[in-house]
């Protein structure tokens, strides 16, 4: 039974159910996922009502956006968000699926960053013809900002602004070639940032507001309800502690990285109130985040069918008040975050 419920993305027609589903995973992260087994995943998800996909040039070079296409091409109903900003180049030297940018995809292409408003606009026709649709619904420009450019995010910012890579994004929007567009990062100032030079439909905000983080709260969330623009939260789990917890005697992971003492300390404390309340550690870091009314959806990286199940289980687990009460009073959960 479908029973998740659906949200307005900004101030456009555009409504998406609150789970959807992060295709990162698609393009081989980190370890290769065979066709077979993505078409199984991607037919559970959307027979749950998992159906808001989000991909990207990125995830696989091309991989992820070449798979999700091939599983929705015929389907009605489904709403798509892929990126911009890296342009797939031909490259020759690929020849196998060795680990390249964390991802174990054969693709034959090399990554160019470009921001400019023609490079958005050549990024978008690509992602079509990658996705074998005609249209998408939300395109993100992917990973600008100091996070992932470091020196010269200086030089990307210039190529979105002054260089015309926001003027394309409103001109898509403006002729319906897209319904909503914003960011997609890891990062909050640089949201900020973007919100001073257009306006944005929808922020894709991944680790940033989780139930470990909620600087979110200081100012950019409430900017986004002042200015109507929706958040959709990728990686809920900072990247793996939350869903993995501190107790399985593997690396747990943060951020990308091995956790630090502080944080593992933190997810410990949070683990034991959870465990009094008999409650799910990766359950109560998906509903945290749905409790605040300026998300629209949440979208965990998937790559099975039993992930894809044992997720939508995650979002239907009963939890009580009290535990959250309990956060708080412990000083785990801020006292402004809103909560189931």
């Amino acid at each position: 039974m479908n029973d998740i419920s659906l949200r307005r993305v900004g101030l456009t027609a555009l409504h998406v159910p609150e789970l959807g589903f992060g295709a990162a995973s698609l393009g081989n992260l980190y370890r290769p996922v065979s066709d077979a087994q993505t078409r199984t995943t991607l037919n559970a998800a959307l027979q749950m009502g998992l159906r808001y996909i989000d991909t990207a040039p990125h995830y696989g070079r091309g991989l992820s956006e070449r798979r999700v296409g091939d599983a929705v091409r015929l389907v009605p109903g489904v709403t798509i968000s892929t990126k911009v900003g890296r342009l797939m180049q031909p490259d020759r030297t690929v020849s196998d699926d060795r680990e390249r940018d964390g991802f174990r995809s054969p693709m034959p292409f090399r990554v160019h960053y470009d921001y400019s408003h023609d490079g958005i606009l050549r990024s978008h026709e690509d992602s079509l013809q990658r996705l074998g649709l005609s249209h998408v619904d939300i395109l993100y420009v992917h990973d600008i900002g100091s996070f992932n450019h470091g020196a010269k995010a200086a030089h990307y910012w210039e190529q979105l602004t002054a260089g015309g890579g926001l003027k394309a994004l409103e001109r898509l929007r403006d002729e319906g070639l897209i319904t909503a567009f914003g960011l997609g990062v890891n990062e909050i100032a640089v949201c900020q940032d973007a919100m001073r030079e257009a306006h944005l439909d929808v922020i894709l905000l991944a680790g940033r507001y989780t139930l470990l983080e909620q600087e979110a709260l200081d100012s950019l969330l409430p900017s986004c309800a002042a200015a109507g623009t929706s958040v959709v939260v990728g990686g809920p789990y900072n990247s793996g502690i939350l869903a993995t917890g501190t107790r399985t005697g593997s690396q747990a992971l943060y951020d990308y990285q091995p956790a630090p003492a502080a944080v593992i300390e933190r997810v410990r404390r949070i683990e034991a109130v959870a465990d009094r309340y008999d409650v799910t550690l990766a359950a109560a870091a998906l509903q945290f985040v749905l409790a605040h009314p300026q998300i629209a959806s949440v979208i965990p990286g998937l790559e099975s069918a039993a992930r894809v199940e044992q997720t939508v289980n995650l979002y239907r687990e009963v939890i009580a008040r009290d535990f959250w009460a309990e956060l708080r009073h412990q000083g785990l959960l801020r006292s402004d975050a809103p909560i189931p």
